[in-house]
């Protein structure tokens, strides 16, 4: 019999006891044993369906056993009441592939190292991100270039994975680099490249618009097979997008602007130069700098990333453009413009005339509205103000402020409620020439003293405006220098060095008896005049 002696104790209630041989052998403890798999009701079957797996191999390609056949079968024949589909399909996915390798059909998924020349290659790919924009939760596109050789990375947010902003992801990704790969860059099928993939080869007919742009910065393009075959052909960068959406998006962000978005994502990656991947010696920032100079230079001209488009304004003084509506002045109601469409943004053009800047809707079928576009109207239509869509969306944004409610109640108490919905309106026309804070002050000074009018808040404002500290930005060195540019006059007087004029100024007293003169002899002729009426 065993002996067992007592080894140590926990406290005075419970003791352990560990075996003689153990506690001579280590003093670590033994790993512990794995749990063995768990059953299905499927097992009972596994060697069926193997079997008719394998009979497969030989038949023809269109009268192969599918997952719902084998279901079928099952029950049929086997009075497997107790499985499901979805049990039979995952088990016959995976073990289909296995048999084909078993029996030397497919080739076994083997991987081969890679070495990476510096400077030569990248890879480029999209991933989706949710963000907490103004309190919404949206999902949007998160582009990534990724250096193979350094793993150096630039990310970039946009609304969209649309073309617009797969150029504008590569120009910031060049311009961050300061150089374009001089090899290949690798990409999947995305739409924003090809238009359609020829057959099982490697061959793409490639968009007219990704054709200009490849050739402008000099992009060898590599398009790697679709499905998850591919996806391994670029798995750097397929790494990369969830390792950053895992340690920098995490939780998820709140942002007013995917502006301070992409601001908050520049951050990161400077941050990521110092980090080391897998077992490197060196850091991404340190590779990086030993691969910036073997980069081909960028372009000296720049491209254009955005669409053009030439909607016509509707009688909502509203533009469509990718299945949603945005506002424009209302003079232009009828006409037709032009939409410079970007990732992000877009802008509309009255000839080469900015008349409206809009952040892009990221859902299909949205409206997107400016209040300032509308006032035209809305002052010989006072009644439609208060139901206003622009306004609600003003309100949402923070431009119409309580402080313009209030005054605007004060006004309407007033004055009724047309004439004090026009004051209101007038006052909105401020913000066209004056910062928005001055003009929500010049309210909110207007209303404390009973003023309720559009005079007198632009008076307020103005005094604001004034008060505030004039900063005038002068180049260095410019005052010792002299002004950059002077008068020929100026230049002439200062050569001939003419001596200072010492003279008295002129008398004008004789002026003004002249003048008094011409004032009497005018009201004894108006006297006549009335004289001779008489």
């Amino acid at each position: 019999m065993q002996v067992r002696a007592p080894f140590f104790m926990i406290n005075t209630h419970q003791r352990c006891y560990l075996d003689e041989s153990t506690r001579l052998g280590s003093a670590w403890p033994q790993p512990r044993k794995k749990p063995p798999p768990r059953g299905s009701q499927l097992d009972p079957f596994v060697e069926v369906v193997d079997g008719w797996l394998r009979a497969d191999l030989d038949a023809p390609r269109k009268q192969r056993h599918t997952a719902k056949r084998i279901f079928d079968r099952l029950l049929d024949e086997r009075d497997a009441a107790g499985i499901s589909y979805r049990m039979v399909r995952d088990y016959v996915g995976p073990r289909r592939k296995e048999i084909r390798v078993e029996a030397g059909r497919d080739p076994a998924a083997v991987f081969v190292p890679q070495t990476h020349v510096p400077g030569r290659e990248g890879e480029v790919d999209f991933g989706e991100l949710v963000v907490r924009l103004r309190g919404e939760l949206v999902k949007c596109a998160l582009f990534c270039l990724r250096l193979s050789y350094s793993g150096k990375s630039v990310h970039r947010v946009s609304a969209t994975a649309g073309q617009e902003a797969f150029f504008e992801g590569h120009v910031h990704a060049f311009d961050v680099l300061g150089g374009v790969p001089s090899g290949k860059i690798r990409y999947d099928n995305l739409k924003a490249a090809v238009a359609s993939v020829i057959g099982f080869s490697r061959q793409r007919v490639e968009a007219e618009r990704w054709i200009a742009f490849r050739s402008h910065f000099g992009i060898e393009a590599f398009y790697c097979q679709p499905g998850i075959g591919g996806a391994h052909e670029k798995g750097g960068v397929e790494g990369q997008i969830g390792w950053f959406r895992r340690n920098h998006l995490v939780p998820i962000p709140e942002v007013d602007s995917l502006a301070e978005l992409n601001a908050l994502i520049e951050q990161y990656d400077r941050a990521d130069d110092d980090r080391r991947i897998g077992g490197r010696t060196h850091t991404i920032g340190q590779a990086f700098a030993a691969e910036q100079s073997m980069l081909n230079p960028l372009p000296s001209d720049p491209f254009e990333t955005g669409r053009w488009f030439c909607p016509r304004v509707d009688r909502y003084a509203q533009v469509m453009v990718r299945m949603n509506r945005y506002s424009v002045p209302s003079r232009l109601v009828g006409r037709q413009v032009r939409v410079l469409l970007h990732a992000s943004e877009l802008e509309v053009y009255d000839g080469r005339t900015v008349v409206a800047r809009h952040e892009r809707l990221v859902s299909k079928g949205g409206v997107r509205l400016d209040l300032d576009h509308y006032l035209e109207v809305l002052i010989r239509k006072p009644g439609a103000f208060p139901g206003a869509t622009a306004l609600e969306q003003a309100r949402a944004a923070g431009k119409f402020t309580p402080v313009h409610d209030a005054w605007w109640a004060a006004a309407c108490k007033a004055h009724g409620d047309a004439d004090g919905t026009r004051a209101l309106i007038e006052v909105l026309l401020l913000h066209r020439h004056m910062a928005h804070q001055h003009v929500v002050e010049g309210i909110a000074a207007a209303l404390r003293v009973g003023a309720l009018t559009a005079d007198a808040v632009a008076l307020e404002a103005r005094k604001i405006t004034d008060q505030e500290p004039v900063i005038t930005a002068e180049p260095p060195g410019r005052s010792a220098l002299g002004p950059a540019v002077s008068s020929l006059t100026e230049r002439r007087l200062r050569a001939i060095q003419l001596p200072p004029d010492t003279r008295s100024l002129p008398d004008m007293d004789k002026y003004d008896q002249l003048l008094r003169r011409g004032q009497s002899s005018s009201s004894r002729c108006t006297q006549s005049s009335r004289g001779s009426r008489s």
